[in-house]
């Protein structure tokens, strides 16, 4: 079934009324595309910048208002869904962002409350105490979020196995890595549909203007939405953009075929998840521990199984090689390379057991294998792999933690995610990665983004991914000019090999903005749909 979907980006004030007439404009201006789906952008009633707790009631509307019933009698008008993100009244005084959805009646569908809520929002808004629902359309089951909760996987994940197969994002953000990275990775990894609709034009009052620029070192010129609303297939592909800085009305015709289709080699992403190995992700983060993180050593990726004794000699602390590069390599000639160093190096093997035969990821000392660790998911191409891991190990090390993610496990949000809830520093991938281009491009830098920790992967590309020192916005040891990512590590990568330096010492900070931890923030509470 193809279905039109598109997202509507344009730029608000501080004047409530006028906010809804520019929206009300933008969905006629939408409708002559004809779309079944339009998404707007977040924080449409009022920018997410409040004087008092008074003043954000003040601004914030009512469930039944002129808001739901002109944008209902529009979407009754255009037969189409229309989601738009406001803040409500709720009892109590509460105040939330929620994304509103209507159906082609008008009628009010779901009225979805933010879970992550970002820095200053925490102030006077309360994040969402029950899941979002998922929307029978017929065409397709719609899921609904806001910003911040796609730049955590738990949010997307959480609709996605509850059967959401279009996902809808309204955005009120300046970072231009959330269009980048966050909003496709998002598509990908769940194998649904996504529109992202993100403001345009200033995020700020202009009397606030300068003085939240001096706060947070940010030039006032980039405290502006971002633009750049997108539709992504569920490969991850990026089928219409906006530009960055001016209104549009951004369409696609989506085919609900592709939606939680299998991955070129038959892998079933959806279908191969192992919620009984997730438990961890319903409950709340463990107390972090003071094991030993390095500030900075040498790491490598490389495909040349002869280089191991050249790179550990010249300073490579973490060696990492692509699966099954170690299949068949005696222990015993991997320790000869490495003797007299403290190097390690990660791999795969198959390995053996009563219980059958794993795809098993090792790490290899100078006194031998110090951590193994089977591959969790099942993947077509190594269909003998009979036996999976249970768990996510990890090994404490001169330099940090370390985990090591075999394979295709790192597509799954869920494992990384599980590594760093083990505090770990640095995650090594062995891998041999293809057939979709997310693989590389936008899978291996989200998964260090969103779990703020250092990674290694080898495969046909090498990749080094460094967390960057000034990560949070508001970090006094900021050492290079704002370039309007918040989230993105270093990168470097090479078909051949590739050296570069990592801090394990800096996935300590999680925090990226004031209050708003990207492991401890997460909607752990939400999560037991991960689980069963």
């Amino acid at each position: 079934m193809i279905v039109r979907l598109a997202a509507a980006q344009y730029a608000t004030g501080c004047d409530v009324d006028e906010n809804l007439d520019t929206a009300l404009r933008m969905i006629d201006e939408a409708a002559r595309a004809k779309p079944t789906v339009l998404v707007l952008p977040e924080f449409g009633n009022h920018l997410s910048i409040y004087d008092s707790a008074e003043h954000c009631w003040e601004v914030a509307i009512d469930l039944e208002s002129a808001w739901t019933e002109r944008i209902g009698a529009l979407a009754r008008r255009h037969s189409m869904w229309i989601q738009f993100n406001c803040t409500i009244r709720r009892e109590a005084g509460r105040v939330t962002n929620t994304n509103l959805l209507v159906d082609p009646s008008g009628r009010l569908v779901a009225a979805n409350d933010k879970t992550v809520l970002m820095g200053a929002e925490g102030i006077y808004l309360s994040p969402a105490d029950r899941p979002a629902e998922v929307i029978d359309a017929g065409f397709a089951r719609l899921g609904t979020y806001a910003c911040m909760d796609g730049v955590v996987p738990e949010v997307p994940r959480t609709l996605a196995v509850r059967g959401a197969n279009v996902l809808l994002n309204s955005l009120n953000s300046f970072a231009l890595d959330e269009a980048s990275t966050h909003i496709p990775v998002r598509a990908a990894e769940n194998r649904a549909w996504l529109v992202a609709c993100c403001k345009i034009g200033p995020l700020l009052p202009p009397d606030r203007l300068a003085e939240f620029a001096q706060n947070m070192g940010v030039p006032p010129a980039m405290l502006r939405g971002a633009g750049e609303s997108q539709i992504v297939r569920p490969d991850g592909v990026v089928v219409a953009q906006g530009p960055r800085d001016d209104e549009a009305v951004v369409v696609a015709d989506a085919d609900l075929s592709l939606c939680g289709r299998p991955r070129p080699d038959g892998t079933d992403l959806r279908h191969n998840r192992r919620p009984s190995v997730y438990s961890a992700l319903a409950r709340p983060t463990p107390v972090a521990d003071d094991h030993r993180r390095a500030d900075r050593i040498r790491a490598s990726a490389t495909a040349d199984i002869g280089e191991i004794e050249s790179l550990a000699r010249n300073g490579s602390t973490l060696i990492v090689l692509p699966e099954l590069a170690l299949d068949g390599v005696p222990t015993e000639s991997i320790t000869r390379a490495l003797a007299g160093t403290e190097a390690i190096v990660v791999s795969s093997r198959r390995h053996s057991s009563d219980d059958g035969t794993s795809h098993c990821g090792v790490a290899i000392a100078a006194s031998g294998v110090v951590l193994h660790q089977p591959q969790i998911h099942r993947v077509a191409r190594h269909a003998w792999a009979e036996r999976l891991g249970d768990s996510v190990r990890t090994l404490d090390t001169s330099f940090g933690r370390l985990a090591i993610v075999v394979g295709d496990d790192v597509l799954y949000p869920e494992v990384p995610r599980l590594a760093a809830l083990a505090a770990a520093d640095v995650i090594a991938v062995p891998w041999a990665p293809g057939g979709e281009a997310w693989d590389v491009e936008l899978c291996l830098p989200e998964r260090a983004a969103e779990n703020r920790v250092n990674l290694v992967a080898a495969g046909p590309e090498n990749v080094v991914i460094s967390l960057p020192a000034d990560f949070t916005l508001w970090a006094p040891e900021r050492q290079r000019p704002f370039d309007g990512t918040i989230n993105l590590p270093d990168i470097a990568r090479a078909r051949g090999t590739v050296t570069s330096d990592v801090h394990p010492i800096r996935s300590l900070n999680r925090r990226i903005s004031r209050n708003t931890d990207l492991v401890d923030g997460r909607p752990w509470q939400l999560c037991e749909s991960l689980t069963v």
